[in-house]
């Protein structure tokens, strides 16, 4: 399992926050998202710990904590979700056809 921390500010490295959890307990992974466009830091992390305790113990103690100017959102990560494809389904129910240019409109 893992942690997710957000709410991160824009200069934190692995270094810091893998110092800040080490606190309270062995970290194993922290991964720092960036966007694959500018290359910059998303603004939120995930830790992984050595057991389902210390995480619980670094969760109770940073959630709302402040850190470097800001106040971390901390919490268990959910489960990555299977996004499929992309786009929303089809369309369901049929759309008007188009007329000709001016068609609707009557003549004198």
């Amino acid at each position: 399992m893992s942690i997710y921390v957000g709410n991160l500010s824009y200069e934190v490295t692995q270094d810091a926050l893998s110092s800040v959890f080490a606190e309270y307990g062995s970290v194993k992974r922290v991964q720092l998202p960036t966007d694959r466009e500018t290359g910059r830091l998303r603004g939120f992390a995930f830790v992984e710990m050595g057991s389902e305790a210390e995480e619980t113990a670094a969760i109770d103690a940073l959630d709302g904590a402040e850190w470097m100017g800001r106040d971390l959102k901390v919490n268990k990560a959910k489960p990555k979700e299977d996004r499929g494809s992309f786009g929303g389904g089809g369309r369901s129910g049929g759309g008007g056809g188009g007329g000709g240019y001016n068609s609707s409109r009557s003549r004198y």
